[in-house]
């Protein structure tokens, strides 16, 4: 249902999988930070690597894609465990997970607009839902650890995901059936994300 045009379905079930694994990363990196217990790490891994999807499809008004597939469960789990054995390291190369986390962003942004696109909303609405996926299980986990979300607060990361979005939607909006945009859209999202963590580029702060 959320495959781009052009795309082999198994190819996008491999790569949300991969994404999916990688948010797990993520969330399961922040509960360690925050010394959760077995069961807290895998959860926070479980909310960061799912939640985008599931807020997205209530929204649209659909079951969650990802309560009906096993295996996207079973990537967050994995995700959550591999942070509690080995968090340690994971935290000494946490640069190179964002690298990752980055590619995550750009595909769920990009396959969440395109569900919305499926399920007949507007244009606005599809690139809202795009980034809503793609960051919507970090808003998650901040607010379960008590903080205020990153998102709102610091680094590019919901820009990045709006951006991919934009760009699908731009492509579907000229009745394009060409895998370009998908792809193109994916690449904005994932340059603009990684130029923001290597030279610091923020949003104007209020107050500043």
């Amino acid at each position: 249902m959320d495959v781009p045009v052009g795309f082999d379905p198994r190819l996008i079930l491999g790569l949300n999988l991969v994404g999916t694994f990688v948010f797990g990363l993520s969330g399961g990196l922040a509960a360690v930070r925050a010394r959760l217990d077995l069961l807290g790490v895998v959860v926070l891994a479980g909310v960061v690597a799912l939640a985008g999807g599931v807020i997205r499809d209530l929204l649209i008004g659909v079951p969650p894609a990802t309560f009906r597939d096993w295996r996207y469960l079973a990537a967050a789990g994995i995700a959550g465990l591999v942070c509690f054995l080995a968090g340690s390291v994971l935290l000494r190369v946490e640069r190179g997970v964002m690298v990752f986390d980055a590619f995550g962003l750009s595909l769920f942004a990009v396959t969440g607009a395109t569900k919305a696109l499926q399920s007949g909303l507007g244009p606005v609405q599809a690139v809202l839902l795009g980034m809503i996926t793609g960051i919507g299980g970090g808003m998650v986990r901040d607010l379960l650890l008590r903080e205020v979300p990153t998102v709102l607060r610091e680094g590019l990361y919901a820009v990045p995901a709006m951006l991919g979005a934009a760009v699908l939607v731009l492509g579907h909006e000229i009745g394009s059936t060409s895998p370009l945009f998908p792809t193109l859209g994916a690449l904005v999202c994932v340059i603009v994300r990684l130029l923001g963590v290597r030279y610091g580029i923020r949003l104007p702060s209020a107050g500043r």
